[in-house]
């Protein structure tokens, strides 16, 4: 009995797989009647092309640039510090690294020093840390500048606005 249920089961799987295949022809018709639609298309609509336009290109001398000076941008962070090393601090300063450790601080004051800046030490009164200032200024912009010419050497270079 198992014998003949396990060949009326193979008959039955073989008869599925043979007699749902779809012949290559069909995919051809197919395939043939699509091509003849696009063809008819292209036949029925004349082929338009739309006139290219280029603008004419604009030279400018070199000297007909503006400088548009940008301080009003500049991202300054606002601290309230206190002085312990230097000459005393103006509205506007340029940090050039900030540091837990007191000695560090004085390291980097030194390496400043050296270089010809008036180099301070503050300390920010929340956080605890030590931050050494290259150069201080009463205005803005003029921090903005000595920031951006420290930025070459000292890549984290930020303005601090002493509350």
């Amino acid at each position: 009995m198992k014998k003949q249920i396990i060949l009326c089961a193979g008959l039955c799987a073989a008869m599925a797989f043979t007699s749902c295949k779809s012949g290559d022809s069909a995919y051809k018709q197919a395939y043939m009647k699509a091509k003849q639609q696009e063809e008819q298309q292209q036949q029925q609509q004349p082929a338009q092309e739309e006139p290219v336009v280029v603008a004419p290109v604009e030279t400018k001398p070199a000297n007909d640039t503006q400088v548009v000076d940008n301080t009003d941008n500049v991202n300054v962070r606002q601290e309230n510090v206190t002085l312990i090393s230097g000459n005393g601090l103006k509205a506007f300063s340029v940090v050039v690294g900030s540091f837990s450790l007191q000695a560090n601080a004085e390291g980097l004051q030194q390496q400043l020093r050296n270089a010809g800046y008036d180099a301070q030490i503050v300390r920010n009164t929340q956080g605890g840390t030590f931050r050494v200032v290259a150069t201080t200024f009463d205005t803005k912009g003029e921090a903005a500048a000595s920031r951006n010419e420290l930025q070459g050497k000292y890549q984290g270079a930020w303005l601090l606005y002493n509350k």
